[in-house]
């Protein structure tokens, strides 16, 4: 099946090509970004594939539809990027990447902590410029503190293991909870306990209605001053100018974020010689106690070839009529 792949990179292109050889679709890259207007790009193709910062709005589906595409393959675990409502209007099948490696994103969570506790970054452009001093460098034993998950899916779980690895109290809240964590010693609590009694708290919720901008003002309100704050989920899930406003209280102690809710206009791309026009994303960036990473969480070896390997199998399964119905995203699954 012909397969037009959007917002591709160079490292993409041989991993692709290479977990293609099972399958044999023939692969057509597309360095552009999907928009309502790069969608007729896609014409003549059967199948598509997108990644987190495509545009799936409605006028994209609805121009991809009109060129022929029935198949839309998210590279990805999330799908809050697509109208699923007009997906199923148009009879456009969406398939995702339920899962590929959850260490890979809870690893990097842990790492955002630790080099937000002991200032990892800022030692090392101080060392660079030879300064040695340890003043502005204090951190805090994660031992023994309190740390507060919000979703307990595969990564969620992960990061329950490893923090519990730690010597950590880690409490967590979910709609559905986790016997694992259950069983290695996690505490299931109210979200409104959880924010109001822990030292850090990382979010691994997927951003749907019921949770964009869980952390706004008052959730920020309710947590303890000085509080770590690490979002590697969907960047909608907070709101950014109210998570500016504690920062510049000092009511929020750190924040580390590995996503941005308008980051589709900013990460996968080399801006190192722009002036970057987002004020809020540029305020963020200003605070010493804030660690930003450019929606890297997922980039493993182990993960891109999870997601690889399914994204091309999902292709397959839809040729031969055979769609995995856990890998189907539609209206009725998000309600």
């Amino acid at each position: 099946m012909k397969l037009t792949i959007f917002s591709t990179k160079g490292y993409e292109r041989e991993q692709l090509n290479q977990h293609n050889k099972p399958h044999g679709h023939e692969l057509n890259f597309v360095e552009a970004r999907l928009t309502s207007a790069t969608a007729a790009l896609a014409k003549d193709t059967p199948a598509i594939s997108i990644f987190a910062n495509d545009d799936g709005g409605a006028e994209s589906l609805k121009a991809l539809h009109a060129v022929g595409v029935r198949l839309i393959a998210l590279r990805s675990a999330g799908f809050n990027h697509v109208d699923i409502e007009t997906a199923d209007a148009l009879g456009v099948k969406l398939l995702r990447v339920p899962a590929y490696s959850p260490h890979a994103i809870a690893e990097h969570t842990v790492g955002l902590m630790l080099t937000l506790n002991r200032k990892f970054h800022r030692a090392f452009n101080r060392i660079r410029e030879q300064n040695f001093e340890l003043d502005g460098l204090l951190g805090f034993d994660m031992h023994d503190k309190t740390v507060g998950v919000v979703g307990t899916g595969e990564i969620g779980g992960v990061v329950c293991k490893i923090l519990t690895g730690f010597g950590c109290h880690v409490q967590a809240f979910d709609v559905r909870e986790n016997a694992d964590c259950r069983n290695m010693g996690v505490n299931y609590v109210e979200l409104d306990a959880l924010l109001a009694s822990s030292d850090i708290i990382s979010l691994h919720c997927p951003l749907t209605p019921k949770t964009y901008h869980l952390i706004d003002n008052n959730a920020l309100q309710r947590m303890k001053p000085g509080v770590m704050l690490i979002n590697t989920s969907r960047g909608g899930v907070i709101d950014s100018r109210a998570a500016i406003d504690a920062l510049k209280s000092g009511h929020l102690g750190a924040l580390g974020i590995d996503v941005y809710e308008e980051e589709a206009d900013l990460f996968f791309k080399d801006l190192s010689g722009t002036i970057i026009q987002d004020d809020v994303f540029a305020r963020l960036l200003s605070f010493p106690n804030v660690l930003v990473t450019a929606h890297q969480a997922f980039f493993t070896e182990e993960a891109l070839a999870g997601i690889y390997g399914t994204t091309l199998q999902n292709v397959t399964d839809f040729e031969n009529d055979a769609v995995d119905e856990k890998k189907l995203v539609t209206a009725a699954l998000v309600a």
